[in-house]
């Protein structure tokens, strides 16, 4: 049930163990990232960064090149449609094709017994009766229900990935990967940006010195910020058609106008017209489906896999989270997932990266931490690049030094994460990661230099050490 990440990892495992699968389809072939999440948003994250940098780029010794020439949006925002059908004809629409054992249905899916299901397309209701069930049928996005929601108009990632004009002004509400992202996409465009954040850190969850310092790189390309930000109700300035948003910023009064307003307010599981009562499921306090360590439900013959069972919501952990569910249903497996060691990233510029636990955890579990935080100022490669924007920070054990988490704010971060993934997985120490010869100059040389930053003074270190 479901035709996102998820549902197509569990088909493809279902078809590989040879077992008749049917997959319903209840929205657009591919679910959300293929659709309106990461394909579309970071092909506009990349427009936007090429815009920044082909009219302001500073090398470092300031040499300024600059530009001013004009950009077509329509056109990125026509490519980037163009892209997404791509991308979903040949990694969805193909790959289901040739699927010998998977079956598509089209429609919406409910269960009518704990070993049925119903799926309603238009007038004709077809039964469907299977021995194991998954549930991938994701999320959406979820709106504060205050007081003149209903009479505003509202964008959320999916409005905003359709528009055929840039607005003159900008609220997003909300921080995290989701309203940065957009910020600084539309920020770049050329909207003027306020991002309001409820939290004190716009990624909470996240070490603080990097929230801070990505917030600081945020205001420095012309966002406006606020954090401490409690909602109190909306309003439509009918003079000019703005959204206006009252609100407390540290307990004072403060309104808030602009042309368009997004929320990134998180999401919410989508379970509402599944009957899971029916199936006898039980449901967590954010309607997301309660699943153990193997993805399955308390009901042993029903699984769910990816956003549908709540947080975190990744692309990359809901496929594997479809495959496992797969395997353990039909093949009997004990497969299981390690959430420490699945990366998290958010694609601003600079970008931010993390895997693993934090300072804070680690005291928490051990009383103590060995951690180091270094400065890209110290990384070659970042310094000949001209831009040295950013720092990455190492956790260990106190005791035996096996690194815990990394955390990467820095161009590419999205990229360098993966070493320190499998630092982290393989219970990897501090020594290990010196010991590793690196090449030289890389931005991933910085996984380097802070492991040695536990032992000797890197500034006072040549780059071949």
């Amino acid at each position: 049930m479901g035709n996102g990440a998820a549902a197509f990892a569990a088909a493809i495992k279902a078809d590989e163990l040879g077992k008749k699968t049917a997959m319903v389809k209840g929205g657009s072939l591919g679910g959300t990232c293929v659709n309106v999440g990461c394909v579309p948003s970071k092909r506009l994250l990349i427009a936007g960064e090429i815009i920044r940098n082909t009219k302001n780029h500073n090398l470092g010794d300031n040499t300024i090149v600059q530009h001013d020439e004009k950009f077509d949006f329509n056109k990125i925002m026509e490519f980037k449609g163009k892209l997404v059908e791509n991308l979903k004809y040949e990694k969805y629409e193909k790959v289901l094709g040739k699927l010998a054992n998977v079956e598509l249905y089209e429609g919406m899916a409910r269960f009518i017994s704990e070993k049925e299901i119903e799926i309603r397309r238009n007038a004709q209701n077809i039964t469907i009766a299977g021995k194991k069930f998954i549930i991938a049928t994701g999320a959406s996005p979820s709106i504060p229900q205050l007081q003149g929601i209903n009479e505003i108009d509202y964008w959320t990632n999916i409005e905003a990935l359709e528009q055929d004009r840039i607005p003159e002004s900008l609220i997003v509400v909300g921080g995290r990967a989701l309203g940065l992202e957009f910020a600084q996409m539309y920020n770049r465009f050329g909207a003027k940006v306020t991002l309001l954040q409820r939290s004190s850190l716009l990624i909470p969850e996240e070490e603080p010195e990097m929230s801070k310092a990505l917030e600081s790189y945020l205001r420095e390309d012309g966002m406006a910020i606020h954090t401490n930000v409690d909602l109190k109700s909306f309003e439509k300035n009918t003079a000019d058609n703005k959204v206006i948003v009252n609100a407390e910023v540290d307990k004072k009064t403060v309104k808030f106008e602009a042309s368009a307003i997004l929320f990134a307010t998180g999401r919410t599981p989508n379970i509402k017209n599944l009957s899971v009562e029916t199936a006898k499921l039980k449901v967590g306090r954010k309607g997301e489906i309660e699943v153990d360590s193997e993805m399955r439900t308390n009901n042993p013959n029903i699984f769910a896999a990816g956003d549908v069972t709540g947080e975190p919501m990744l692309e990359s952990l809901a496929a594997r989270e479809g495959t496992h569910a797969a395997e353990n249903a039909l093949a009997g497996s004990h497969k299981k997932i390690d959430k420490n060691v699945v990366p998290r990233a958010i694609f601003t510029d600079p970008q931010f990266a993390s895997v693993g636990i934090t300072e804070k955890e680690v005291i928490e579990k051990f009383k103590a931490c060995t951690c180091r935080l270094v400065k890209f100022t110290n990384i070659p490669k970042a310094m000949i690049m001209g831009d040295t924007r950013g720092m990455i920070k190492m956790v260990a054990n106190p005791d035996t030094h096996v690194i815990l988490g990394v955390q990467i704010l820095s161009p590419m971060a999205a990229e360098i994460i993966h070493e320190a993934v499998m630092i982290v997985k393989n219970e990897y120490k501090i020594e290990d990661v010196i010991d590793t010869i690196h090449v030289f100059p890389t931005m991933s040389e910085a996984l380097k230099v802070v492991a040695q930053s536990f032992f000797r003074n890197v500034q006072d270190t040549s780059c071949c050490i």
